[in-house]
């Protein structure tokens, strides 16, 4: 499978449940790359959140917000073992969740701290959006069984996938794969994958790019 070497820091996206976990790790392995994993299972506060957001909303924030910029300063640093960096989610995600989730007076300070550490943050080469419909998303959501994911709703995905595509409607900061992750099976497919990789490492794409496979048969 072709390579394009402009390509070394690949950040994936997508709502809840869309594989961005999953796409990271298959990458990782096929690139020898190193890997940045989102720590949801650190956040203490993010259960407590599920199940009352109002209350929990902006400590789940935060220490997200804290979390993924000292993260971010590990590829700032770089790594002289791996060529490639392989990363689940980018920076700017963080604002995507505060403005859906923070009331007014908890925005204006997320506001101002949010700036200070943004300005120092990477930028990737290639950002995958793993954009996805509700009702596979749920099905993935519940397939994989996770305890701390247990009290999410439905209601709230729509809202988060509502807002992850209002995100990259107007995104522009780097080069953009939108993916059609509905119609895909990149984990268990090899075909799927093999495909989804020669997108992905492309040497002739434009600054967005558009991935939609054929329909699967059975989610």
């Amino acid at each position: 499978m072709k390579r394009n070497t402009e390509i070394r820091y690949i950040a994936i996206e997508g709502v809840i449940g869309a594989g961005k976990t999953s796409l990271a790790k298959k990458l990782k392995n096929y690139l020898n790359a190193k890997l940045i994993l989102e720590q949801f299972k650190h956040n203490p506060f993010l259960e407590k959140f599920y199940d009352n957001r109002r209350r929990y909303a902006f400590q789940t924030q935060m220490f997200f917000l804290i979390n993924r910029y000292k993260q971010q300063e590990e590829i700032k640093q770089g790594d002289i073992f791996n060529n490639y960096i392989i990363a689940d989610y980018i920076f700017e995600k963080d604002r995507i969740f505060a403005y859906l989730n923070l009331q007014s007076d908890e925005l204006k300070l997320y506001e101002s701290i949010y700036p200070l550490l943004a300005k120092n943050v990477v930028k990737p080469d290639l950002v995958i959006y793993l954009q996805s419909k509700i009702d596979r998303l749920m099905y993935n959501i519940k397939k994989r069984g996770r305890e701390i994911e247990k009290n999410i709703t439905r209601s709230y995905i729509e809202e988060l996938s509502e807002a992850y595509n209002n995100f990259f409607f107007m995104y522009n900061s780097t080069p953009l794969l939108i993916v059609n992750s509905s119609e895909i099976d990149f984990i268990n497919n090899e075909k799927d994958f093999e495909e989804l990789y020669n997108q992905i490492f492309r040497s002739d794409r434009a600054i967005v790019e558009y991935f939609n496979p054929e329909p699967l048969k059975d989610i």
